[in-house]
């Protein structure tokens, strides 16, 4: 049976690019409403559009057993207090499970649930975080350099943006006294009434 997809792909860990895929472009102007201090971010997206995070995918194949895989490129920064971030997604097939692992740089993956229980894991270098199926997820680059990572999920799987856009994650991760932080979005924005 002739292959309808290129077996074999390369890969480029430290520029985040699969060679011959295309790359989708996130920038600062595509997570309006995703930080939490809206004022930092207003400020921030008047000086510049930045780019926050690029997103290479590889789609070879649809039908029972098929995967799915890709690469993101998310950088370093802040917008305020607040870590770069992607939008962070629910699965559109709820049940699909995914696998990261950790190419380049330092940074955390945030996990809600459909009740609402939020926690976090670290992703690194030679790292792999499995993120089971029912679970938002959101990577925040916490480290100075970007943050690299490959994602394999089922071909399935879909992506659900909208929920998290109307609710967001409970969590965010912040800068405090120099180190990345996790913190209640609601006990943030209380600090930021504070100053």
């Amino acid at each position: 049976m002739q292959a309808l997809f290129p077996q074999f792909t390369q890969f480029d860990p430290l520029t985040g690019t699969i060679e011959g895929a295309p790359s989708l472009e996130r920038h600062l102007s595509d997570l309006r409403g995703y930080f939490a201090d809206q004022t930092a971010y207003q400020a921030a997206f008047t000086q510049e559009d930045a780019l926050l995070y690029t997103v290479t995918n590889v789609e070879p194949a649809q039908g029972d057993g098929a995967l799915h895989y890709g690469i993101s490129y998310l950088l370093p920064g802040r917008v305020g207090r607040e870590y770069y971030m992607t939008k962070g997604h629910f699965h559109a097939w709820r049940p699909a499970a995914e696998y990261y692992i950790g190419l380049r740089g330092a940074g955390l993956l945030l996990f809600e649930d459909e009740q609402g229980h939020s926690w976090s894991t670290p992703i690194t270098p030679n790292s792999g975080v499995y993120v089971p199926g029912h679970t938002a997820h959101r990577t925040v680059n916490t480290g100075p350099e970007p943050l690299v990572f490959l994602g394999i999920y089922p071909f399935n799987a879909g992506h659900d943006y909208g929920t998290i856009q109307e609710r967001n994650f409970s969590q965010v991760v912040v800068d405090v006294n120099g180190q990345p932080t996790v913190m209640e979005r609601s006990a943030f924005l209380r600090t930021l009434t504070q100053i």
